[in-house]
């Protein structure tokens, strides 16, 4: 089982522009592209900052003076690498409270942008694939259970667990397993136990 790679999801190539594009310039890169930020980068294509569609209404609000991309953009840049799985990268988005990530190779040069909507493609996947996976990857090679004892259903992302399980303490391990499968929205819990190997209080909640 493999979470999916920043490298896997993000956009190669992307648009970017140097410290010194003007405010105009870096509007209309944005309308053409379709994007809502670009990153800066210096003479070595090393993301420094990012400009964003905000920075430019900020600027023309507040009456700025700058006019170039130095003076524009928010600094420094919050930059991801290809081999982060994308949780990781969603994690930083949201502690960091930014949009997208300039993905940077080993030398700090800019190879590509993940952004918020690159992350939902991960909820795109189809049905049929994510019962693939758990069927194949979570239960019969990761805990090498049966599968023509458990029935897994997926729609729309939701997951029905049903079947019978060998030990009560699998219960919570299978549950977890299938949740952390890219694209599984939520995990319905219908499993049976022949053998109840529980503590008393986990089982009671005491």
């Amino acid at each position: 089982m493999r979470h999916r790679s920043v490298s896997d999801l993000m956009t190669p190539a992307a648009v970017s522009v140097q410290r010194g594009t003007s405010f105009k310039e870096i509007a209309r890169l944005l309308d053409e592209f379709g994007v809502t930020a670009v990153p800066v980068v210096d003479e070595k294509e090393c993301p420094v900052g990012v400009v964003s569609e905000a920075d430019l209404l900020r600027r023309r609000s507040s009456g700025s003076g700058a006019n170039t991309a130095v003076g524009l953009m928010s600094h420094p840049a919050i930059t991801a690498a290809p081999e982060w799985s994308v949780v990781r990268a969603a994690r930083i988005m949201e502690k960091r409270k930014v949009k997208r990530l300039p993905v940077v190779d080993g030398e700090g040069r800019l190879i590509g942008v993940l952004s918020r909507s690159d992350l939902l493609q991960l909820f795109l996947r189809r049905d049929r694939a994510i019962q693939e996976e758990i069927l194949e990857d979570v239960l019969t090679h990761t805990l090498r259970l049966s599968p023509s004892s458990l029935t897994v259903e997926v729609a729309d992302g939701l997951v029905t667990l049903s079947g019978t399980v060998e030990r009560h303490s699998l219960v919570p391990i299978v549950l977890r397993l299938c949740r952390s499968v890219d694209g599984v929205v939520d995990v319905i819990n219908r499993l049976s136990y022949e053998q109840d190997d529980m503590p008393v209080d986990v089982r009671t909640g005491t």
